[in-house]
């Protein structure tokens, strides 16, 4: 290969217009050596509803994208009506959902922390000294109060265990790191009188996200860690790296796209923080010593990425970490109805988890 050093003796003996060409062939040749390859265009298509998943989930595969996927609230205060909103329309189902499972939820305060108790009918008789502490997701703006229970009653009625629901403060009453903070006071109220070894930590999208922050928390401040997490479909990186946030996009009915509402929450949030800090984007602190891990995602979901980074960066550490991928599923999509077996199989996945490693 010529070289562009080979170009300059006969530039010498020419005027300027041989200098400019040589600059040019210089920054030509620069500019090959760190571009990336190009991406790829990919044509419209037709994604069928997978036939190999339940009745129950075909129909929340196939269901329409989420109604308003695009908006921009750019306050904390547009964001409260928005969440108010959404909100009367999970809380009209919950008493349903306890039914069916056989859970009742108390209202507590935990050193002044909002909370809720979910306690099953029967718990198990190897749960009996366990507890889980569950963060609930909405991209840190929705699912205030009793909309946040969903997976917490999923979790006590398929598991069998007690679960503390924590209704941390979301905008405008509190930004950056008020939900993460609440999360930990929890936490530490809780080690005084349960064994850490005793405890597990859970949750969905951005409550996927502080389950793994208050593990990033609770080794700065040298606190016991929980015996074992399972962050589902974490929102892990809020600068919208990650491939799905392409290859899933238009796909997942949930999230949509990585321009929609979700980010637009995370940023209100944030409050002007960096992005990057591993508080907010937990992909990137040290995850070294983490308890073990289980990973939940879908075929569909815009956060898959976030969800895989996450894993091989704890496999990476050397921590047990176990993901599992469910056909056809856009974000969260396991939560969102407690008759289909799929939602079952999660749960009961995520026990069996828990039951490994707690008590150990």
């Amino acid at each position: 290969m010529t070289s562009a050093s080979s170009h300059l003796t006969p530039c010498l003996r020419h005027s300027a217009a041989c200098a400019a060409g040589l600059l040019v062939l210089v920054a030509g040749h620069a500019s090959a050596q760190t571009a990336g390859p190009a991406p790829l265009e990919v044509p419209a298509r037709t994604v069928p509803v997978p036939n190999t998943v339940s009745p129950e989930m075909q129909r929340i595969i196939g269901a329409p994208l989420r109604q308003n996927w695009n908006i921009q609230p750019k306050t904390g205060e547009e964001w409260k009506g928005v969440a108010e909103t959404g909100a009367a329309g999970t809380i009209k189902n919950i008493p349903g959902m306890l039914e069916r499972l056989k859970v009742k939820v108390e209202r507590t305060t935990i050193d002044g922390v909002r909370a809720f108790v979910v306690t099953p009918e029967t718990i198990r008789p190897e749960n009996r000294n366990s507890l889980l502490i569950h963060m609930h997701g909405g991209c840190y703006v929705l699912n205030p109060g009793e909309a946040g229970l969903p997976e917490a009653i999923f979790m006590a009625g398929f598991g069998g265990f007690k679960v503390i629901s924590v209704d941390y403060r979301m905008p405008p009453e509190a930004y950056f790191p008020a939900a993460l903070d609440d999360g930990m006071t929890v936490w530490r109220a809780l080690v005084k009188t349960t064994d850490p070894k005793n405890i597990a930590i859970f949750g969905t999208s951005a409550g996927g996200a502080l389950t793994l922050e208050m593990v990033l928390r609770a080794k700065q401040e040298g606190l016991p860690l929980p015996a074992a997490i399972a962050p589902g479909t974490p929102m892990s990186d809020t600068t919208k790296t990650g491939d799905t946030f392409y290859t899933n996009e238009l796909l997942d009915n949930v999230l949509v796209s990585r321009d929609g509402f979700c980010d637009a929450g995370a940023k209100v949030y944030a409050n002007g923080q960096d992005l990057k800090d591993p508080m907010l984007s937990p992909v990137y602190g040290d995850m070294q010593g983490f308890p073990p891990t289980i990973l939940t995602s879908g075929t569909r979901d815009l956060l898959l990425s976030n969800t895989v980074r996450v894993h091989r960066k704890l496999r990476q550490a050397g921590v047990e970490a176990v993901l599992q991928v469910y056909e056809g599923q856009s974000h969260a999509h396991y939560i969102r109805d407690d008759t289909a077996s799929e939602t079952k199989e999660v749960f009961g996945e995520i026990a069996s988890f828990f039951d490994k490693h707690l008590g150990k």
